[in-house]
């Protein structure tokens, strides 16, 4: 019995197993079992909260959704990273452009880039005129 097969069953209940099923379910025994939870735990591949069958105090087990290696998740916004974030230059945050662009893409989604264009266009039209 591998830790494979182990998380595999775990996943396919959404509920959640109970720590004394899945011994029995996988046909191993009981300290095998623990030992391979212990590896999940040890992964933050699940988690378990104490529970009570029949007067005997087990644990169930539940999957945990990985979140496809987002760890810097709070940070973006539609794929797009918050660019404050190790910022060197010095504006204020009321007149940052790419500050805005980011809340653009946060507030508005796709349509946020119409907008911004449509934004920078007028913005920056006397600046940069089109030849």
């Amino acid at each position: 019995m591998s830790v494979e097969q182990a998380l595999d069953y775990i996943k396919s209940h959404s509920e959640g197993v109970l720590q004394s099923d899945l011994w029995k379910a996988l046909k191993i025994d009981s300290r095998k079992c623990s030992r391979i939870v212990a590896k999940l735990l040890q992964d933050n591949l699940i988690t378990r909260e104490q529970e009570s069958v029949n007067g005997i105090r087990t644990y169930r087990l539940f999957h945990v959704e990985k979140s496809c290696g987002r760890r810097f998740g709070p940070l973006l916004a539609v794929d797009f990273f918050e660019p404050c974030a190790g910022c060197i230059d010095e504006c204020s945050p009321e007149h940052c452009a790419k500050l805005s662009e980011w809340i653009f893409s946060i507030v508005l989604g796709a349509e946020g880039e119409a907008a911004r264009d449509k934004m920078y266009k007028e913005k920056y039209k006397e600046k940069y005129p089109e030849t």
